[in-house]
């Protein structure tokens, strides 16, 4: 069993009744940190495999689960939890990290995953990459979220000031998402607007709606 495999079975048994509290509470502390979604949303199933990554990475949700794990699956879960986050470019097979400075030669991923890739040529996304070297592996897992291209230039200040203050991974990369869900909520608004050094904080407010925008979901905008 592989550990792309392993990640996929981890996430079909965090279906379980038995732990839905558990997942629960996870999800909750995942959309505090990355923004809320709703089955009405458009990027619903898109942040729903973002929280499944973390979830099975940093989350060790794997953990929970593991009396049902078979022991070739168990062996992956250490190299799961030590996962490297990044927030990576594509250059064919070769991921560059923008945020550490990280090139990792991805060796495998799934057909969802490469079509996304595909997809979004020149785009920055958060994503989560499993290195092992017995056997060796280095894979791209599912749940990557795509920054949109017109937020490039505007995240590359975010990562300067991120950087100035010693901010950890985990916190850049959560307050990037957090922005993405502020653009892709409004209506109408540049890049610049959503992704703006300010807002690193995980209490900051979030970008309000300007004189004549039009709000997505049932948010009125100011006339």
């Amino acid at each position: 069993m592989g550990v792309l495999e392993t990640a996929a079975h981890i996430v079909e048994l965090g279906v379980g009744a038995e732990i839905a509290s558990h997942v629960a509470a996870m999800r909750a502390g995942f959309e505090a940190r990355a923004g809320a979604f709703v089955p009405e949303d458009p990027w619903f199933e898109e942040r729903s495999r973002a929280f499944w990554c973390d979830a099975v990475t940093a989350g060790r949700f794997g953990r929970e689960v593991r009396g049902q794990l078979s022991e070739d699956e168990r062996a992956w879960l250490g190299p799961l939890e030590r996962a490297h986050r990044g927030l990576f470019r594509a250059e064919g097979a070769l991921l560059v990290d923008e945020w550490s400075g990280a090139e990792l030669v991805v060796t495998s991923m799934d057909e969802a995953s490469r079509a996304e890739l595909d997809a979004a040529a020149g785009q920055l996304f958060d994503a989560r990459v499993v290195g092992n070297d017995e056997p060796y592996v280095v894979a791209l897992l599912p749940g990557a979220v795509f920054h949109p291209r017109d937020a490039t230039a505007a995240i590359a200040p975010v990562l300067a000031a991120a950087h100035a203050r010693s901010l950890p991974t985990a916190d850049t990369l959560d307050a990037l998402l957090r922005m993405a869900r502020t653009l892709r909520s409004l209506s109408r608004v540049k890049a610049a607007y959503a992704y703006r050094p300010d807002a690193l904080s995980a209490h900051a407010p979030e970008a309000p709606v300007l004189p004549g925008r039009v709000a997505r979901r049932g948010t009125k905008a100011r006339s």
